[in-house]
């Protein structure tokens, strides 16, 4: 089994997409000949032509618009928007339209065929404009699925089931381990259900929860604690729209302690309904508050990128704090 890159799986994961069905096609600024800024299209356009994977104009909502239309008459539309920073002027496509389509005509026609993927998140000195984590705005809205995954064979795993889901997906990749992030991924054609989480680690005294690149710093922490006789159950969430409730709860009872940790800003962000729901779940359970820990309720900064992103020494110095509680 080959050992490639996460980027190098979403990669396969398309390639093996549209060599699979016709009817995929791949757009996006720039991912035609170019591969786009990180190359996650390269060859595409050579293997399959410019129709099945070309430019686009540099306006994030028309390629929103241009892509429910093409799933809206029956082609399978995967959508590359460039920076998830930029995927905001696309808000109203996504959320108004592409999220309701079904919804609107009783299921007489729909847009299931779109995903939308775009990098996510911090790591990479790209300050304000190319460093954020907007997961929770759409994880507010009925009619999308959210997909993130952390580790190369979960990227092709992932993609492959988000692009053949009857739903409209959005699909953020980690951008910081893009090239990091190495692991056995069969060239084979597979998929990973969503909407289901994986106990990567398990333990009886603490629940670490989080997605996307932040995984690595959870299982940094982890690794610490055990130094100290601590065992952490570690999940990655992988879908978070809609997330697996049932095996967070279930390790919630188990260890009666719970951290939540994300790159997004604190307030609003996605740990507070994990935290909420979990309350409800397992409150009886509970041996110590439910902890997040997250970006910063600022701007994303440049010179304090390291101080703003929740890192494994937080995370250890919280499950300290937790099982002492």
């Amino acid at each position: 089994m080959p050992q490639i890159n996460l980027l190098q799986a979403v990669n396969s994961a398309l390639d093996t997409a549209m060599a699979t069905d016709q009817r995929v096609v791949c757009l996006g600024e720039d991912i035609g000949q170019f591969g786009g800024v990180f190359r996650a299209t390269s060859k595409l356009q050579e293997k399959y032509g410019k129709q099945r994977c070309f430019n686009t104009p540099i306006t994030e909502q028309g390629i929103v618009g241009f892509s429910i239309g093409l799933a809206a008459q029956g082609s399978v539309a995967v959508a590359e928007i460039q920076f998830a920073d930029y995927i905001f002027p696309a808000f109203d496509q996504i959320v108004n339209e592409a999220a309701k389509f079904r919804y609107r005509s009783g299921d007489q026609f729909n847009c299931g065929g779109l995903t939308i993927r775009t990098p996510y998140g911090g790591g990479i000195a790209g300050a304000l404009y190319h460093s954020q984590s907007p997961e929770a705005y759409f994880c507010h809205t009925p009619g999308l699925k959210v997909v993130i995954p952390s580790t190369a064979y979960q990227a092709k795993g992932l993609l492959l089931a988000a692009i053949r889901d009857p739903d409209p997906v959005i699909f953020f990749e980690p951008k910081a381990i893009y090239r990091a992030e190495v692991g056995e991924v069969p060239d084979r054609d597979y998929e990973i259900p969503l909407g289901v989480a994986e106990v990567v680690t398990e333990g009886t005294d603490i629940t670490l929860v989080g997605w996307g690149a932040q995984m690595h710093q959870l299982h940094r922490a982890a690794k610490m604690a055990l130094k100290d006789g601590i065992h952490c159950e570690v999940i990655d969430l992988r879908t978070l729209l809609p997330w697996d409730l049932e095996a967070v709860s279930a390790s919630v009872t188990k260890t009666g302690r719970l951290i939540i940790s994300h790159e997004a800003p604190r307030t609003g962000g996605f740990a507070g309904e994990i935290a909420a729901a979990i309350q409800e779940q397992c409150f009886l359970s509970l041996e110590s508050p439910i902890m997040r820990i997250t970006g910063m309720d600022t701007p994303f900064p440049l010179v304090f990128e390291k101080e703003y992103l929740p890192d494994y020494l937080k995370v250890y110095e919280a499950i300290k704090k937790s099982v002492n509680f």
